[in-house]
């Protein structure tokens, strides 16, 4: 079977359906405000995950195994570095204790602003490395600098009052002192004013622009496909709420996890700057196959986690005895 094009009416099919998944998912099974548990964020970060490879498993059988590896590895990828934007999301809740059960409608509105920016992003990455191909090497060589600047960095450290967006929103409106429900916006004084609730929001949008910045150049190092690279982003930020609900109560067991994204940052960097784009000279390019790609991402984070756990289990035991 040769391999279907993708039309027009592909991509408004696929973003028709992921409205339908969030409009269910909002209006029916989280319509009203509640704490999201443990056992709730396995089943729906499950649902997520299987729908991914049921999409893959589409591509396998309608545009050929390549499309098949090339989504799953970007799709890891995309995961993979979520994880340090569950970390700095939770560090925003907890710096303006969001009650539990308002944490999810934030996550879905900022999702929806998430896909937007980088549906964006990606249009304009596809341009750019259509127009002049070595700006793949300049993606690469960025997130090998980022790979090295997190290895380097401290443990994240949220600070709201240095957030540019968050300071002219506060110079344009006046915010309430309390949450007001999930309002995002109220009357207060006889004025509009936002709610500590948008603010929340407003710097999780800000926060998964910067991180888009990192991660979508990433997708690149495994297709230059634009489907591809938007369907493996969205499904990744699909899944993002129900990871963090799912590893928000145990991050601190992961206390290796950013070496192990610093290690897959550095690694893609490489891979970008090594394999041919049209102007290294023919004895330095190396091309590493996708499904390879794939496998080192795999084993990096996990042996980031199995050592994190060991890690926290050895260091309780200790602590025990």
């Amino acid at each position: 079977m040769d391999p279907i094009d993708i039309t027009p009416w592909y991509w408004a099919g696929f973003i028709l359906c992921v409205l339908i998944f969030l409009a269910l998912d909002l209006g029916l099974f989280h319509r009203r405000a509640h704490v999201v548990k443990f056992r709730e964020a396995l089943a729906w970060t499950a649902v997520w995950f299987a729908l991914a490879m049921l999409f893959a498993g589409a591509l396998a059988h309608w545009r050929g195994r390549e499309d098949a590896v090339q989504f799953t590895a970007g799709y890891v990828i995309e995961l993979s570095l979520s994880l340090d934007n569950v970390l700095v999301i939770a560090l925003i809740f907890a710096w303006f204790r969001v009650p539990s059960e308002l944490q999810h409608r934030v996550l879905f509105l900022g999702i929806l602003g998430a896909l937007v920016m980088r549906g964006v992003m990606i249009a304009a990455g596809v341009a750019l490395i259509h127009e002049f191909g070595w700006v793949l090497y300049l993606f690469g060589a960025f997130l090998l600098f980022a790979g090295i600047k997190m290895l380097l960095s401290r443990k994240a450290i949220v600070q709201p009052e240095k957030n540019l967006a968050l300071r002219l929103a506060r110079k344009l409106f006046p915010v309430t002192p309390d949450y007001v429900g999930g309002k995002y916006f109220s009357r207060w004084n006889g004025r509009l004013a936002l709610t500590p609730l948008a603010l929340v929001l407003l710097l999780v949008e800000t926060t998964d622009l910067i991180f888009a910045v990192d991660s979508v150049p990433a997708v690149f190092s495994v297709t230059r496909k634009a489907f591809i690279v938007f369907t493996s982003n969205v499904f990744a930020i699909l899944g993002l709420r129900s990871l963090y609900f799912l590893l928000a109560g145990a991050l601190g067991y992961f206390r290796y996890l950013k070496l192990g994204l610093s290690a897959v940052l550095v690694f893609i960097g490489v891979k970008m700057l090594v394999e041919p784009h049209g102007l290294s000279p023919q004895w330095f390019q190396i091309k590493i196959p996708t499904g390879l790609s794939l496998l080192v991402v795999a084993v990096i984070l996990l042996i980031a986690i199995a050592w994190s756990v060991m890690s926290a289990r050895h260091e309780g035991k200790t602590n025990r005895g």
